[in-house]
């Protein structure tokens, strides 16, 4: 019963899915609709869609992998035992140590929902995991060179982020700790139901029971592939959306819009919100707007981009109650940007 629920709730998300990106499409045939029919597949905002799709899902693609990868190992091979023995009872300890975790495992932002669900289920607190959804795609060693690269003539730039980072992913973990419900995930009921029903009624650890390695490398690979396609639609979708908002709101008109220190830096997080990318390689971006905007606005664009973005999003809503991510969404927000105008008074001016 729970199963075919389940499965009848995959296939209504997947419809919406379908429905999304056939309105996405419609309307960019009609935005080019005005165009003769033989110049319309050179059109330069074709051209621009085009680039953005393909760049985005060739950018994001191998750590989607990556993370489902992780998340399939950490489910055949690490029992809710150890990451409760991993993760520091105190709250404080425990969201200190998700900060650091990316130093150890660096995994983009694409690949960290899936990893965190996963972990998640296996008994990895709410906040600890909100904390290393927000601070892991950037703190980490890859990260801290590709942007200290970026900026070697501002490395305060590069310590801001890191910076910046770390106590907003801090200040996150707190608030979640403190007023967020642990029970998140849309499948929660389903999977414990899932559990307690097919749970045997030994109390022996599935450890000291467990399979060859050869069933549980297949294992891995079943898990991993079913992930891969469950998160790659909505890669998909947002690499769809940013396309065609590329395509028809050019990056100069963007700049116009971003006049004054306060528009910049809310410019700048929008900018970093639509693009979506990778957290290893936007420090370029950025760094191409070094003279246009203020080095609050940059950070800006480096911190909120990876920790919130349009292709995220997509992704955490298959995975998160609605209402949790319309939180953790604006607590970012606010924190970035609260964290940029104090890094502009005291630190970038």
């Amino acid at each position: 019963m729970q199963e075919t629920a389940l499965r009848k709730k995959t296939l209504k998300s997947n419809s919406y899915l379908v429905a999304g990106a056939s309105l996405a499409a419609m309307i960019v045939l009609y935005l080019l609709s005005t165009e003769d029919p033989g110049t319309l597949l050179h059109h330069s905002k074709l051209q621009i869609f085009k680039m953005m799709f393909v760049s985005i899902i060739i950018e994001a693609m191998p750590f989607i992998l990556i993370g489902v990868v992780i998340s399939a190992l950490l489910e055949v091979f690490v029992s809710e035992r150890t990451i409760q023995r991993m993760i520091p009872k105190h709250p404080i300890l425990g969201i200190v140590a998700a900060s650091v975790i990316g130093i150890i495992f660096p995994i983009c932002e694409c690949g960290m929902v899936p990893a965190v669900r996963r972990l998640i289920q296996k008994g990895m607190p709410l906040y600890v995991a909100t904390t290393f959804i927000a601070v892991g795609p950037i703190l980490n060693p890859i990260v801290f060179w590709s942007t200290y690269t970026a900026f070697r003539s501002r490395p305060d730039i590069a310590y801001s982020r890191m910076g910046l980072a770390f106590m907003t992913a801090l200040i996150l973990g707190l608030i979640v700790y403190r007023f967020v419900d642990p029970n998140q995930l849309r499948q929660q009921e389903a999977i414990s139901g899932q559990a307690s029903s097919h749970a045997a009624p030994s109390p022996v650890d599935k450890s000291a029971v467990a399979p060859p390695l050869g069933q549980r490398l297949l294992e891995v690979m079943n898990h991993a592939v079913g992930e891969f396609f469950e998160m790659g639609k909505y890669l998909m979708f947002g690499a769809l959306l940013v396309g065609v908002l590329l395509a028809f709101v050019g990056k100069e008109s963007l700049v116009e819009w971003g006049q004054g220190p306060v528009s910049a830096n809310v410019l700048m997080m929008g900018l970093g919100f639509l693009l979506s990318l990778c957290s290893t390689s936007d420090a370029f971006v950025a760094q191409s707007f070094l003279t246009t905007f203020s080095g609050g606005a940059l950070v800006a664009f480096m911190v909120l981009g990876p920790m919130l973005n349009l292709k995220g999003i997509l992704m955490m809503t298959a995975v998160f109650k609605a209402r949790f991510v319309i939180v953790y969404s604006s607590l970012v927000i606010v924190l970035v940007y609260g964290g940029t105008w104090l890094l502009e008074k005291l630190w970038l001016a």
